[in-house]
């Protein structure tokens, strides 16, 4: 059927010379995340151990490729590769998704010694790499500090930093913060992403190359999604992956209680300014 989402994702071509995969799913009106495929030279056993290097980087980030090896008893050589594969690095205990370019402007960090006292003072944004049987997804979500709401978030199967933007308007159309604060990564660096938050009147800040402290609200999010709901859950396909995850995060925000607000759910202590 030409209307079916099979028949849909069989006309994406992955590497046509002129449309990006973005713009073949537009043309097709498909859902970037209905469309998956698995990436080539990627064994199973090999997208195995990379969901158990995920899961052993977010206990230790300080490993690198040796006690990576070490600990899954693996050759560190091929530790090495998967991991630089997923993007990750020792001591920085985050995916590496991406690097900003030179032209792009770098904004300051604005929020040493700061304190965080009330919800939509600062949002910030980040992207991780999601296991999946067959491949991985990106994720990417805005989050409110003070509150640990999550405001939006978004899936792609692509790095072209559209889903930031995708994910940055849906928490615009409720209003905005004071401060957003992102990595350096080409897709908040970008002028499409900055420009959106200058003009909606949001002053922006950048962490430190390397400083995953500096967003570490976002950071511990991860943890939470990963270990609660994405390791638990075989998803096996990109659309029961967004399915569980819109499950996962409207209980995250209306029903998990967190001890650091008072055992209060983030929607509760969002909803109270």
């Amino acid at each position: 059927m030409p209307d079916s989402i099979d028949f849909k994702r069989e006309c994406v071509e992955p590497n046509h010379p002129r449309l990006s995969l973005r713009r073949q799913c537009e043309l097709l009106g498909l859902n970037r995340s209905s469309w998956y495929y698995e990436p080539v030279g990627i064994s199973a056993e090999n997208l195995a151990l990379m969901r158990r290097i995920d899961e052993q980087y977010l206990k230790t980030p300080c490993y690198g490729r040796r006690k990576m090896g070490e600990t899954l008893g693996i050759d560190d050589r091929r530790a090495g590769r998967l991991m630089r594969l997923m993007g990750l690095e020792a001591i920085y205990p985050k995916p590496r998704l991406s690097q900003n370019t030179k032209e792009h402007r770098i904004y300051p960090y604005l929020l040493r010694n700061m304190k965080i006292v009330r919800p939509n003072q600062v949002w910030s944004s980040d992207i991780t790499y999601v296991p999946m049987p067959q491949g991985w997804m990106y994720l990417t979500v805005v989050m409110d500090w003070f509150s640990r709401y999550v405001l939006s978030w978004q899936l792609s199967n692509t790095l072209d930093g559209m889903f930031c933007l995708e994910a940055l308007e849906e928490a615009l159309s409720g209003g905005a913060p004071e401060i957003f604060n992102t990595d350096q990564g080409v897709q908040y660096t970008a002028e499409v992403f900055t420009g959106r938050l200058e003009a909606a009147g949001v002053r922006v800040s950048m962490d430190g190359r390397g400083r995953w402290m500096d967003n570490v609200f976002v950071e511990r999010l991860w943890r939470t999604v990963k270990y609660e709901h994405v390791y638990l859950h075989d998803h096996a396909t990109p659309r029961a992956l967004e399915a569980g995850l819109a499950s996962y995060f409207l209980f995250y925000n209306e029903e998990r209680i967190h001890a650091s607000l008072d055992y209060l759910t983030p929607a509760a202590v969002y909803a109270a300014a």
